[in-house]
């Protein structure tokens, strides 16, 4: 399908048209020169190592056409549009793109579990509408604007996962992606270096509802401190979701089935039971935004159910492998102390005997990173896991806040490598491990060794 032309393409950003037929057409754009076809617009985006302007002859020899902030060579033929800044380019025509589509956007947004909700709610929206979501957690200034390139004509809802760490970032993803629809799941510590307070944080992540008309609608955790003072005082409607009886939707009566959730959602004098293949409360948080969303957008509780049962953990986000003697959870992609302690809870809801955390330096907490990692150490300790796996300077606050709190085996690594040798002594018949840390501390190698020496059954 035609996204625009490479003439059209010039005036949408600004720039200019130095060569080339202008009437190329552009059927999708690529930042990732492996990934580029014929109809391609090559978005070569400068990185502090790297600067991918030097593919662009390769990318023009499989039929595309090119972004460009310098000249072009003397005698190119093909389309290049020289524009001021490649990664702005590419968000202007993601912004064109999204103008041009008649499709409701649902916003996700929170320090964290973005991801797992934004699988929940498109998972709830499922049975009733065409759904696209953003697929992983392309959430960024760059992920983020190719994502809307990813909606068709023929989805009615985009579920479009957003993120920011930085002042200004919402501002523009919310240009870009127009929500009418937003969900915000908490406020957290996450980039809390950068933002400085929680409440920063909170005002920066609101203007996913900067385009908000009166129609507009925002789902708050109404279980957050902060995000509890917004309900009702917005120029658009806003609705509560939590675990507290005082919301909107709310849920008790939570069950663990063997690695599902049994719960009651509440809303006004309804209460439907649901089913969730997930675990852990934080996961019946998401299930009743999603049932919130659903409800709001007129499915009935039938479809929200039946919806909410096709819904699958992301890869790494509390993936549970089943192997022959020992159950995995795989929590690996990031950690904040808000998720480090779910997931540590969720440890110790399915494990029928000895429990293992494997916990890594959670990153970007500024001044507070030491006293926060304690937390979970101490958390960990107050729960009653059998034994932690420290891994980097940072977890030197978790091994003391699960030590001095009572954990029987605390263990320093200094590498994954080490964490994974220290594993190995310590697993034995029916454990369940635990294995999370921020993404910078890479810990999906502990799991991987993990998987290699123990055999996951289908």
């Amino acid at each position: 399908m035609k996204l625009f032309t490479a003439a059209e393409a010039a005036a949408i950003t600004g720039g200019r048209l130095l060569c080339g037929d202008g009437d190329t057409e552009i059927t999708n754009l690529q930042f990732d020169s492996r990934q580029v076809t014929e109809g391609s617009l090559f978005v070569p985006i400068k990185g502090e190592k790297t600067d991918p302007h030097k593919f662009i002859e390769q990318c023009l020899e499989k039929g595309a056409a090119t972004l460009t902030e310098y000249d072009a060579p003397q005698g190119a033929a093909k389309p290049y549009i020289k524009v001021e800044d490649t990664r702005r380019a590419m968000q202007q025509l993601a912004a064109y793109y999204r103008s041009s589509l008649d499709v409701r956007v649902v916003g996700i947004t929170g320090s964290v579990g973005k991801t797992s909700t934004k699988e929940m709610v498109a998972a709830a929206l499922s049975k009733g509408f065409n759904v696209m979501k953003t697929q992983g957690n392309r959430n960024s200034q760059i992920g983020m604007p190719m994502t809307m390139f990813d909606i068709s004509s023929e989805n009615e809802i985009a579920v479009i996962e957003m993120g920011m760490s930085e002042f200004g970032e919402m501002d523009r993803l919310a240009d870009i992606a127009r929500p009418d629809i937003a969900v915000m799941t908490n406020i957290g510590k996450a980039h809390i270096e950068n933002l400085k307070t929680q409440e920063n944080i909170m005002s920066e992540k609101l203007k996913i509802t900067k385009h908000f008309d009166e129609n507009g609608l925002l789902f708050l955790n109404g279980d957050d401190p902060l995000l509890k003072t917004l309900h009702g005082k917005q120029p658009f409607r806003t609705v509560t979701f939590g675990m507290d009886s005082t919301n909107d939707y709310y849920a008790d009566s939570v069950e663990v089935d063997g690695f599902s959730t049994v719960f009651m959602c509440h809303c006004g004098d309804r209460a439907v039971k649901l089913t969730i293949p997930a675990l852990g409360v934080h996961s019946v948080m998401n299930a009743v935004a999603a049932f919130a969303v659903g409800d709001a957008l007129g499915l009935s509780e039938a479809e929200i159910s039946g919806g909410l049962m096709t819904y699958r953990n992301a890869p790494m986000r509390q993936q549970i492998h089943r192997c022959e003697d020992l159950v995995l959870i795989d929590d690996s992609y990031n950690a904040s102390p808000a998720a480090a302690k779910a997931s540590l809870d969720v440890l110790k809801s399915i494990a029928p005997g000895k429990t293992i955390a494997v916990l890594a330096d959670m990153l970007e907490l500024g001044d507070e990173a030491a006293a926060e990692h304690y937390g979970v150490g101490k958390h960990l300790a107050v729960l009653g896991v059998d034994a932690l796996i420290a891994i980097g300077p940072l977890s030197e606050n978790t091994a003391a806040g699960a030590k001095e709190n009572g954990c029987p085996c605390v263990i320093k690594a200094g590498s994954n490598n080490e964490a994974f040798a220290e594993l190995s002594k310590l697993v034995e018949k029916d454990c369940t491990v635990l294995v999370k840390g921020s993404r910078g501390m890479h810990t999906e190698e502990v799991v991987k060794l993990l998987l290699e020496e123990h055999q996951e059954q289908n």
